[in-house]
Protein backbone atom coordinates (compact mmCIF):
# COMPACT_ATOMS: atom_id res chain seq x y z
CA UNK A 1 0.00 0.00 0.00
CA UNK A 2 2.76 2.45 0.92
CA UNK A 3 4.68 1.68 -2.31
CA UNK A 4 1.53 2.32 -4.35
CA UNK A 5 0.87 5.57 -2.50
CA UNK A 6 4.48 6.71 -3.01
CA UNK A 7 4.23 6.01 -6.75
CA UNK A 8 1.00 8.01 -6.90
CA UNK A 9 2.58 10.95 -5.07
CA UNK A 10 5.52 10.97 -7.49
CA UNK A 11 3.14 11.00 -10.47
CA UNK A 12 1.24 13.90 -8.95
CA UNK A 13 4.42 15.87 -8.38
CA UNK A 14 5.39 15.44 -12.03
CA UNK A 15 1.88 16.35 -13.14
CA UNK A 16 1.67 19.51 -11.04
CA UNK A 17 5.17 20.63 -11.90
CA UNK A 18 3.45 21.79 -15.09
CA UNK A 19 -0.13 22.37 -13.97
CA UNK A 20 0.52 24.30 -10.73
CA UNK A 21 1.29 27.43 -12.74
CA UNK A 22 -2.06 27.42 -14.51
CA UNK A 23 -4.20 25.70 -11.89
CA UNK A 24 -6.11 28.68 -10.52
CA UNK A 25 -6.56 30.21 -13.96
CA UNK A 26 -8.11 27.08 -15.46
CA UNK A 27 -9.69 24.81 -12.83
CA UNK A 28 -12.53 27.17 -11.89
CA UNK A 29 -14.35 25.96 -15.01
CA UNK A 30 -15.04 22.53 -13.53
CA UNK A 31 -14.19 22.56 -9.81
CA UNK A 32 -17.75 23.55 -9.04
CA UNK A 33 -19.14 24.21 -5.58
CA UNK A 34 -15.92 25.38 -3.95
CA UNK A 35 -17.22 28.83 -3.05
CA UNK A 36 -20.41 27.34 -1.68
CA UNK A 37 -18.62 24.90 0.62
CA UNK A 38 -16.43 27.76 1.89
CA UNK A 39 -19.52 29.88 2.55
CA UNK A 40 -21.10 27.03 4.51
CA UNK A 41 -17.90 26.48 6.51
CA UNK A 42 -17.57 30.16 7.36
CA UNK A 43 -21.17 30.32 8.57
CA UNK A 44 -20.80 27.17 10.66
CA UNK A 45 -17.67 28.53 12.35
CA UNK A 46 -18.90 32.10 12.82
CA UNK A 47 -19.49 31.67 16.56
CA UNK A 48 -15.95 30.37 17.19
CA UNK A 49 -13.54 33.18 18.08
CA UNK A 50 -10.34 31.47 16.95
CA UNK A 51 -11.31 28.55 14.70
CA UNK A 52 -8.73 25.92 13.86
CA UNK A 53 -9.00 24.80 10.24
CA UNK A 54 -7.15 22.05 8.42
CA UNK A 55 -7.31 21.53 4.66
CA UNK A 56 -6.00 18.24 3.30
CA UNK A 57 -4.90 18.52 -0.30
CA UNK A 58 -4.71 22.30 0.02
CA UNK A 59 -3.13 22.82 -3.40
CA UNK A 60 -2.38 26.46 -4.18
CA UNK A 61 -3.86 27.70 -0.90
CA UNK A 62 -6.85 29.36 -2.57
CA UNK A 63 -9.39 27.99 -0.08
CA UNK A 64 -7.28 28.72 2.99
CA UNK A 65 -6.73 32.27 1.82
CA UNK A 66 -10.48 32.77 1.41
CA UNK A 67 -11.26 31.35 4.85
CA UNK A 68 -8.49 33.40 6.45
CA UNK A 69 -9.90 36.59 5.05
CA UNK A 70 -13.38 35.74 6.30
CA UNK A 71 -12.26 34.63 9.76
CA UNK A 72 -9.58 37.08 10.91
CA UNK A 73 -8.41 35.10 13.94
CA UNK A 74 -8.32 31.66 12.35
CA UNK A 75 -5.48 29.18 12.64
CA UNK A 76 -4.94 27.59 9.23
CA UNK A 77 -3.07 24.42 8.36
CA UNK A 78 -2.59 23.11 4.84
CA UNK A 79 -1.31 19.66 3.91
CA UNK A 80 -0.36 18.48 0.43
CA UNK A 81 2.03 15.99 -1.15
CA UNK A 82 2.86 18.18 -4.15
CA UNK A 83 5.80 20.52 -3.76
CA UNK A 84 4.87 22.74 -6.76
CA UNK A 85 1.40 23.37 -5.33
CA UNK A 86 2.71 24.09 -1.84
CA UNK A 87 5.20 26.57 -3.25
CA UNK A 88 2.32 28.56 -4.67
CA UNK A 89 0.33 28.20 -1.45
CA UNK A 90 3.28 29.54 0.54
CA UNK A 91 3.48 32.65 -1.63
CA UNK A 92 -0.26 33.16 -1.48
CA UNK A 93 -0.62 32.81 2.31
CA UNK A 94 2.62 34.53 3.22
CA UNK A 95 2.53 37.43 0.85
CA UNK A 96 -0.98 38.82 1.08
CA UNK A 97 -1.11 40.24 4.57
CA UNK A 98 -3.18 37.58 6.31
CA UNK A 99 -1.01 37.65 9.41
CA UNK A 100 -1.66 41.35 10.03
CA UNK A 101 -5.30 40.42 10.63
CA UNK A 102 -4.38 37.86 13.27
CA UNK A 103 -4.49 34.79 11.04
CA UNK A 104 -1.77 32.18 11.45
CA UNK A 105 -0.99 29.77 8.63
CA UNK A 106 1.32 26.80 8.27
CA UNK A 107 1.90 24.31 5.49
CA UNK A 108 3.26 20.78 5.48
CA UNK A 109 4.34 18.54 2.64
CA UNK A 110 3.12 15.09 3.57
CA UNK A 111 0.36 12.61 2.78
CA UNK A 112 -2.68 12.95 4.98
CA UNK A 113 -2.71 9.34 6.10
CA UNK A 114 -2.43 9.97 9.84
CA UNK A 115 -3.76 12.71 12.16
CA UNK A 116 -1.69 15.84 12.77
CA UNK A 117 -3.07 17.04 16.11
CA UNK A 118 -5.83 14.71 17.31
CA UNK A 119 -8.95 16.32 18.72
CA UNK A 120 -7.89 19.90 18.04
CA UNK A 121 -9.55 21.14 14.84
CA UNK A 122 -12.95 22.75 14.37
CA UNK A 123 -13.03 22.01 10.63
CA UNK A 124 -11.30 19.66 8.24
CA UNK A 125 -11.79 20.52 4.58
CA UNK A 126 -11.35 18.39 1.47
CA UNK A 127 -11.91 20.32 -1.77
CA UNK A 128 -11.55 18.11 -4.85
CA UNK A 129 -8.90 16.10 -3.04
CA UNK A 130 -10.42 12.83 -1.84
CA UNK A 131 -11.21 11.65 -5.38
CA UNK A 132 -7.46 11.88 -6.06
CA UNK A 133 -6.38 9.91 -2.99
CA UNK A 134 -6.10 6.53 -4.72
CA UNK A 135 -5.10 4.67 -2.68
CA UNK A 136 -5.60 6.44 0.60
CA UNK A 137 -8.99 8.17 0.82
CA UNK A 138 -10.13 5.89 3.65
CA UNK A 139 -7.02 6.66 5.69
CA UNK A 140 -7.54 10.37 5.04
CA UNK A 141 -11.09 10.20 6.38
CA UNK A 142 -9.91 8.32 9.45
CA UNK A 143 -7.21 10.95 10.00
CA UNK A 144 -9.79 13.74 9.67
CA UNK A 145 -12.06 12.06 12.20
CA UNK A 146 -9.17 11.84 14.66
CA UNK A 147 -8.05 15.44 14.08
CA UNK A 148 -11.50 16.92 14.71
CA UNK A 149 -12.63 17.91 18.17
CA UNK A 150 -15.93 16.42 19.41
CA UNK A 151 -18.65 18.08 17.36
CA UNK A 152 -16.12 19.33 14.80
CA UNK A 153 -17.09 19.49 11.14
CA UNK A 154 -15.91 17.78 8.00
CA UNK A 155 -16.59 19.69 4.77
CA UNK A 156 -16.16 18.05 1.37
CA UNK A 157 -16.78 19.11 -2.21
CA UNK A 158 -15.67 16.69 -4.89
CA UNK A 159 -16.44 14.80 -8.06
CA UNK A 160 -19.15 12.20 -7.54
CA UNK A 161 -19.79 10.12 -10.64
CA UNK A 162 -20.42 10.06 -14.38
CA UNK A 163 -22.48 7.87 -16.67
CA UNK A 164 -19.96 8.26 -19.50
CA UNK A 165 -17.32 5.53 -19.56
CA UNK A 166 -15.00 7.56 -21.77
CA UNK A 167 -15.08 10.58 -19.46
CA UNK A 168 -14.51 8.35 -16.43
CA UNK A 169 -11.46 6.83 -18.11
CA UNK A 170 -10.13 10.27 -19.06
CA UNK A 171 -10.49 11.50 -15.50
CA UNK A 172 -8.79 8.36 -14.21
CA UNK A 173 -5.85 9.17 -16.50
CA UNK A 174 -5.73 12.55 -14.72
CA UNK A 175 -5.62 10.84 -11.29
CA UNK A 176 -9.34 11.31 -10.46
CA UNK A 177 -11.68 8.49 -9.45
CA UNK A 178 -15.37 9.14 -10.22
CA UNK A 179 -17.33 6.11 -9.05
CA UNK A 180 -19.72 7.47 -6.41
CA UNK A 181 -17.52 5.88 -3.75
CA UNK A 182 -17.04 8.86 -1.43
CA UNK A 183 -20.51 9.65 -0.05
CA UNK A 184 -21.14 6.20 1.48
CA UNK A 185 -17.84 6.42 3.36
CA UNK A 186 -18.53 9.99 4.48
CA UNK A 187 -21.98 9.13 5.77
CA UNK A 188 -20.67 6.06 7.57
CA UNK A 189 -18.13 8.09 9.55
CA UNK A 190 -19.82 11.46 10.11
CA UNK A 191 -23.33 12.57 11.05
CA UNK A 192 -24.58 14.35 7.89
CA UNK A 193 -25.69 17.95 8.21
CA UNK A 194 -25.70 18.82 4.52
CA UNK A 195 -25.59 16.43 1.56
CA UNK A 196 -26.14 17.39 -2.06
CA UNK A 197 -25.37 15.80 -5.44
CA UNK A 198 -25.61 18.07 -8.47
CA UNK A 199 -25.18 17.80 -12.24
CA UNK A 200 -22.30 19.55 -13.97
CA UNK A 201 -21.83 20.58 -17.58
CA UNK A 202 -25.25 19.41 -18.79
CA UNK A 203 -24.99 16.13 -16.94
CA UNK A 204 -21.55 15.00 -18.12
CA UNK A 205 -20.74 14.35 -14.47
CA UNK A 206 -22.08 15.01 -11.00
CA UNK A 207 -20.36 16.59 -8.01
CA UNK A 208 -21.17 16.26 -4.32
CA UNK A 209 -21.17 18.56 -1.32
CA UNK A 210 -21.07 17.11 2.17
CA UNK A 211 -20.90 18.65 5.61
CA UNK A 212 -20.89 16.26 8.55
CA UNK A 213 -20.28 16.35 12.27
CA UNK A 214 -17.91 14.13 14.19
CA UNK A 215 -20.15 11.61 15.91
Amino acid sequence: MRDAAFATHEKLNRYYAVHARIYDATRWTFLLGRNEILDVAARELSAIHEPRILEAGCGTGRNLQTLGRRMPRASLTGVDVCAPMLARASKRLGGLGLCRAGVTAKLARRPYDAPLEPGSHDLVLFSYALSMFNPGFEQALDAAYADLRPGGLLAVVDFHDTALDGFRAWMRANHVRMEGHLLPELEARFAPRRVSVRPAWFGVWRYALFVGEKK
